[in-house]
């Protein structure tokens, strides 16, 4: 079965699983499996950038992988971006909203592929004010990620930008669930 691909908002990215494997003994959980989750950038070496990023998906995927089932063992992901868009190297350097989408919608098909129960389905969209992200950095607006599970709940939301009211960031999140709920 060929790896699972994504591509969302220009970006590409590819995602690979093992698991459940035997974990060090340090990192050892009795009751539940460790999930470790690894970025790689499309060149060079990861970041810290990519360590925060890795951080918020391993917070999520914690919420949905039925972790209980997979006792002292570990669940290791990585996604490894392909390509970004020509607008990414506009983009300020500590900008890690674009790519997060199709990093959850990636990881998401990829623990699927490889047969890891799960509690509930997961997918996510970055909803931008202005409408398009270059516009939202260029006119100082805000940018959004939702992830929503099965049943329409956010499970993440993250927001960076100008200072926003609590009304328009209540439209992006009805946006965002139109998008992907229909």
């Amino acid at each position: 079965m060929p790896a699972p691909t994504h591509s969302q908002n220009g970006y590409t990215v590819i995602g690979a699983v093992n698991g459940p494997i035997e974990v060090q003994r340090r990192d050892e959980i009795p009751d539940e499996a460790a999930i470790e989750v690894n970025v790689r950038p499309a060149t060079g070496i990861g970041s810290p950038k990519e360590r925060h990023i890795e951080h918020i998906l391993t917070a999520l995927l914690r919420n949905i992988i039925l972790t209980h089932d997979y006792p002292r063992t570990l669940i290791q992901l990585t996604l490894q971006i392909l390509s970004v868009p020509a607008t990414h190297s506009t983009l300020p350097s500590s900008s890690s909203l674009p790519i997060l989408p199709a990093l959850i919608n990636t990881a998401y098909a990829t623990l699927l592929a490889g047969s890891i129960r799960l509690s509930t389905t997961l997918t996510a969209v970055l909803v931008a004010v202005p409408k398009s992200e270059l516009e939202a950095v260029a006119q100082k607006g805000s940018s959004h990620v939702f992830a929503f599970d099965g049943r329409g709940e956010a499970v993440l939301v993250h927001s960076e930008g100008k200072k926003f009211e609590i009304e328009e960031w209540e439209q992006a999140c009805e946006a965002a669930r139109g998008c992907v709920l229909g």
